[in-house]
């Protein structure tokens, strides 16, 4: 035995461990160094679905039952095998709608329904109940194999000393866990990346404690496998134990393959795990072959263990700690201990996975509806519901552990750990029908799901829990052994006379029969509502779809500034402005709080509030600031059909015609390109002709006076030669400019694309445009940050488009002394935004894109002719949109015009903060 207190040292040094590696795993994450980007960790992650149950219970179930063992680890396999059948699109529809749980995504293919996502949450959190118990279970059993007898005094104890109970402070631990590392954020689509760190640290640490059992027990006590199966079989021990049989025929096998495959999804932990924490799809092409190999490597030592047990240890020892009882048999307290924390790491895996998942569930599936439906909390009046959700899920992840906990003192401290796993096993693919079915067939109905997954849940609870519980202790065995009422058809293990089937057979088949019965059977007698309609269709052709596909089906929306306040509301003002800015961002527009929001930017709020408060509810937030109601989808629905009719009636006219249509096309569209290009160039000649004609003029005009007139005074003659050279001038610059704006167009300007000091630029530009400033006593300000910022662009190039906007700018200010410009550079997303602004008469909002066409020029205040050529602003654009950013006019604060520019930063530089502001003039 080892003493209580080194495996109280070593329990709590593992478990300081894991607080460390999920520490350090969510600040690799906010350093944009994330691990969880690695289809190795992601993996090891799934490898979660190795509970206690495998770890000892697989060699328990070996003892007593076999290779049987074998189906648990079979199911996954098959289902990672057909990954791009079912668990790719299941991966990507999570992805794209901000699926949050197992119960958000089946009530989101349902038409969003509230009462399925309460459902799904109920019958998920009763299925949970009884394998936490087994995790709990196997904790304490095993510190009381390892520590001895004494130690077993606190499971009897009564309440007031539940204290001292080894399985109380691991639920204790587990939920201290899970609200540091899985309540950091309000978003529950976001990544827990120290929490899968941590499980993918501990999946390795399982699979090298069971491993190191395993060769030991092979390869120490024995000289291999073959003198081990050799002896066992020379000491009687049945050869069922290590040889493929099945001995109550194949009913059971089956039945655990389905519910193992089930399992692997339909588990809210594995769900969470192995979709909702998936960063990247492409990831599950290395799980499809790796997952089962891990599996397939843990399974390798089991039945060895399991026999070598039954050979060297006393009859009727507890075969589930055998993996701890052998090695303390051979004197071997070490390796034990190693076991242990194998053990250990297999149960608090699970548990804190498990209550993270469940927590999300009861948080938006059950609380949240609940509380924003009692009008007199007055939530949605709120300002800030972030501390709200975080306290909701913190006290969630408390009460699913010790209901755990709760179950386990009634009930989990008698029966072995694989009949309690498959308890949950069977509860959990009760989801089956309709998550797999809804994935594939259009025309399921949220009534179906509804009926089918009430009265599976019934018939679980009444032919698979209800006897465990009566096993255990906990109910009389009257119902068991009698029936319901006395009746002996009601018996739960043999319904309506069904005695052919073992127990879990018998409960599988009930069960699934009543659910999917319902399922088929209400929704080919039933309706869709029109919102089922439009999820069915993105459900079932999401690959049809873009990733963010999402029905946009309102008539009118809510402005910018009520869906800014709802997501502030929920997700904080952080979140909020960092989203907002993206989308002006990504969509190039700016979003004014008056503006009116379109269908893209409400679906979009939609799915991020369904990744705190869930689906349904988050239809129901949006649908309550939105100024207008849905477009008739029944309407909708019925054009579509209409339409697909027309399509395809029309498919088969271009069938027979293809060839003939597109050579008319083709000539069609040659001969629009060639008339185009004939109007344009038409339109060219003739600007550039009326734009070269008066420079050419003046020259010819003067230079002929003065031919003509050669008695000319001095003065005048130097005057009329003064003006031929300034024409001169203005016309090289004219020709210049045209063929600069030319090579730019066509792509072949010359860059010197590099880091550049956007501060320094700024500054010379200005410098280099004072003598204009001075000419119209006007005043230049700069608001520049005070450190140096690069932007990845041409110095020269950016430096000629800040000239001509400074220059076009002072034209238009106050000659009074009153004519002030100002230039500002703050940062706008992951780029910086320079804006010069005037206060001089503005520009027109219809004038605002035609002045950056060639020629166009707006006339001054004055009435004076602008000057110039009417190709700056032009010439501006093309070399901004080269370097990747934008140019464009809004109204200015002081009343003029504001040029906007917005450029990228340098690739070696950080995204630009908000930093405080200095100013000079």
């Amino acid at each position: 035995m080892i003493a209580s207190w080194v495996i109280l040292v070593v329990s709590l040094t593992y478990v300081g461990v894991l607080f460390g590696i999920a520490w350090w795993g969510d600040r690799r994450a906010e350093q944009g160094r994330s691990l969880v980007r690695n289809p190795l960790v992601y993996t090891l992650s799934i490898a979660v679905y190795c509970t206690s149950w495998t770890f000892y219970g697989a060699v328990g179930s070996a003892a007593h039952n076999g290779p049987e063992f074998l189906t648990i680890y079979l199911g996954p396999t098959l289902t990672f095998l057909a990954w791009w059948f079912v668990l790719r699109k299941v991966v990507r529809i999570t992805r794209a709608h901000r699926i949050t749980s197992i119960a958000d995504f089946i009530a989101s293919r349902y038409g969003k329904s509230t009462q399925l996502s309460v459902l799904v949450t109920l019958v998920a959190t009763a299925g949970t109940m009884p394998y936490i118990a087994l995790q709990l279970k196997a904790v304490a059993q095993s510190f009381t194999v390892l520590a001895g007898p004494d130690a077993t005094a606190a499971l009897n104890a009564p309440l007031p000393q539940v204290i001292a109970d080894t399985a109380f402070w691991v639920a204790l631990a587990m939920a201290v866990f899970g609200i540091l590392f899985g309540t950091r954020h309000i978003d529950a689509s976001e990544h827990h990346e120290g929490v899968v760190t941590a499980v993918a640290f501990e999946s390795v640490i399982k699979l090298l404690a069971f491993l190191a059992v395993g060769v030991f027990v092979t390869f120490g006590m024995y000289d291999g496998f073959g003198d081990l199966f050799e002896r066992a079989r020379t000491s009687g021990i049945p050869a069922e134990t290590f040889t493929l049989g099945m001995p109550d025929g194949p009913g059971r096998w089956v039945s655990m393959t389905l519910l193992s495959m089930c399992a692997i999804l339909c588990l809210p932990r594995q769900f969470q795990m192995t979709c909702v924490e998936t960063v990247d799809e492409r990831h599950l092409v290395t799980a499809s072959w790796l997952f089962p190999l891990y599996l397939l490597i843990i399974s390798v030592f089991v039945v060895p263990i399991a026999v070598s047990g039954l050979m060297v240890l006393p009859a009727g020892a507890d075969a589930d700690a055998f993996v701890l009882t052998v090695p303390l048999s051979q004197g071997q307290e070490g390796l034990a201990l190693m076991a242990f924390v194998g053990g250990l790491s297999a149960a608090t895996g699970m548990v804190i996975v498990a209550t993270i998942a469940l927590s999300t569930m009861v948080s938006n599936d059950l609380v949240m509806p609940a509380l924003l439906r009692i009008r007199w909390l007055r939530l949605t009046e709120r300002g800030d519901l972030t501390g709200l959700l975080l306290f909701i899920r913190r006290a969630a992840i408390v009460a699913v552990l010790f209901l755990g906990y709760a179950y386990y003192r009634a009930t989990g401290q008698s029966g072995a750990l694989a009949a309690i796993g498959l308890t949950s096993f069977l509860a959990a693919a009760q989801f089956a029908p309709a998550m797999i079915g809804g994935l594939f067939w259009k025309g399921a109905t949220r009534s179906g799901a509804v009926s089918g997954l009430a009265l599976g849940f019934v018939a679980w609870g009444y032919t698979m829990l209800l006897p465990s519980m009566a096993r255990s202790g906990y109910l009389s065995t009257e119902i068991v052994d009698n029936g319901l009422g006395g009746i002996a058809w009601l018996r739960p293990e043999s319904l309506l006379g069904l005695t052919t089937l073992d127990p879990l057979s018998h409960a599988l088949f009930w069960s699934w029969l009543l659910n999917i019965g319902a399922f088929v059977g209400v929704s080919l007698f039933g309706r869709q509502s029109p919102m089922e309609r439009v999820q069915a269709t993105v459900f079932v052709d999401v690959f049809k779809r873009s990733e963010t596909a999402a029905p946009q089906v309102w008539r009118r929306s809510a402005t910018v500034k009520d869906l800014y306040t709802l997501i502030q509301q929920f997700l904080g003002r952080a979140t909020a402005h960092r989203t907002f800015r993206a989308y002006e961002k990504e969509h190039g527009v700016s979003l004014p709080p008056g503006r009116e929001a379109d269908a893209e930017l409400l679906a979009m709020t939609e799915r991020l509030l369904a990744g705190s408060i869930g689906g349904a509810s988050a239809r129901v937030m949006v649908a309550s600031v939105a100024k207008g109601e849905m477009v008739s989808l029944d309407e909708v629905l019925k054009i579509l059909e209409e339409t697909s009719q027309v399509i395809e009636y029309s498919q088969r006219l271009e069938q027979k015609s293809t060839e003939l249509e597109q050579t008319t096309a083709e000539l069609r569209e040659a001969n629009r390109r060639l008339k185009e290009l004939d109007r344009l160039k038409d339109e060219f000649l003739s600007t550039i002709s009326h734009e070269l004609r008066t420079p050419l003029t003046s020259i010819r005009s003067f230079s002929e006076i003065l031919v003509d007139t050669p008695d000319l005074g001095a003065e005048q003659a130097s005057r009329f030669l003064g003006i031929i050279v300034r024409e001169s001038e203005r016309l090289t610059r004219l020709i210049d400019q045209l063929l600069d704006l030319a090579r730019l167009q066509a792509g072949h300007g010359d860059w010197a694309m590099g880091p550049v000091d956007l501060d320094k630029a700024l500054e010379d530009a200005a410098a280099v445009t004072a003598g204009l400033f001075n000419d119209r006593k006007a005043r230049l300000v700069l608001r520049l940050p005070p450190s140096p910022h690069p932007v990845y662009a041409d110095r020269d190039r950016l430096m000629q488009v800040f000239v001509n906007l400074l220059s076009n700018a002072v034209k238009y200010v106050p000659e009074d002394g009153t004519g002030r410009v100002m230039i500002s550079a703050l940062p706008h997303g992951p780029a910086w935004m320079v804006t010069i602004s005037d206060n001089g008469p503005g520009i027109a909002p219809d004038d605002r894109d035609r002045v950056f066409d060639r020629f166009v020029q707006v006339p001054r205040p004055d009435g004076a002719p602008p000057g110039g050529t009417g190709l700056g602003l032009p010439i501006s654009r093309q070399i901004i949109e080269h370097f990747g950013g934008r140019i464009w006019i809004e109204d200015a604060p002081t009343g003029g015009a504001m040029f906007c520019v917005t450029l990228p930063v340098t690739r070696h530089a950080t995204p630009p903060q908000t930093p405080p502001l200095s100013e000079a003039s």
